[in-house]
């Protein structure tokens, strides 16, 4: 069976969209975990747009399924990990200008100091697993670095779901590469811009492992709440 891990750093960003103390992500964590979630994850961005220090904190000692840190490379977020030691880290790329992350990260082209964070991670028992477009060469790189994990960016699908437009050709591309990376030894997730509407496809590919999904759950909880916008994308996968 498909895991589903959510992202709640949403709810972070509404918090401080007022600067104050709720809505909390911890709560939303355990309110997620109990309608279904197989993990939560969050990103501790380097400027802190959402998801702060104390959440984090506050997360790994709520958490009772598994917690998924997203993270860069920088050295501050890197020893802030190796302190919380979250059950699975999650290398991703991080502008300060993006709304969200644009794209996969490129292992190929900056493999020496992933290699090194990987290798710092796993020395702590953390699962580390990188974030990357489903693309071969991204995929032979991360293997090289020791990674357990891939999760493959399935933004460009989303896009062309969303428009109506050609996707299958996207959707193929993720398929061959999920073969591909399992062949290679690695657990596959997927991620990025998925909803209620695109996420089928990708969870019916074979020997997928995992979905990380977080700004359309919460934003269906708006309306439904976030229990029955957790147990409704379960029932979808």
């Amino acid at each position: 069976m498909v895991k589903l891990g959510v992202n709640i750093d949403h709810v972070a960003t509404i918090r401080e969209a007022r600067k104050t103390f709720e809505p909390d992500p911890v709560q939303a964590a355990v309110l997620c975990e109990k309608a279904g979630a197989d993990g939560i994850v969050c990103h501790l961005r380097k400027d802190r747009r959402h998801i702060n220090d104390d959440d984090l904190n506050e997360l790994k000692k709520s958490v009772t399924t598994r917690l998924n840190m997203e993270m860069s490379t920088d050295e501050e977020i890197v020893r802030i990990a190796c302190r919380v030691k979250p059950h699975q880290a999650t290398l991703v790329p991080e502008n300060r200008q993006e709304v969200t992350t644009e794209g996969g990260l490129d292992v190929a082209g900056n493999f020496d100091r992933i290699k090194e964070v990987v290798g710092r991670l796993s020395s702590e028992g953390i699962d580390v697993s990188l974030f990357i477009d489903p693309e071969k060469e991204q995929v032979e790189s991360s293997v090289k670095t020791r990674a357990k994990i891939v999760e493959f960016h399935t933004g460009r699908y989303a896009e062309k779901f969303n428009a109506k437009g050609a996707y299958q050709k996207e959707l193929e591309a993720i398929e061959a590469m999920v073969k591909f990376g399992i062949e290679e030894g690695l657990l596959v997730s997927a991620g990025h811009g998925l909803n209620y509407f695109n996420t089928k496809p990708v969870a019916g590919i074979k020997d997928i492992y995992e979905l990380n999904i977080g700004h359309s759950i919460i934003s269906k909880s708006v309306f439904t709440g976030i229990t029955n916008a957790v147990k409704q994308m379960k029932e979808l996968i």
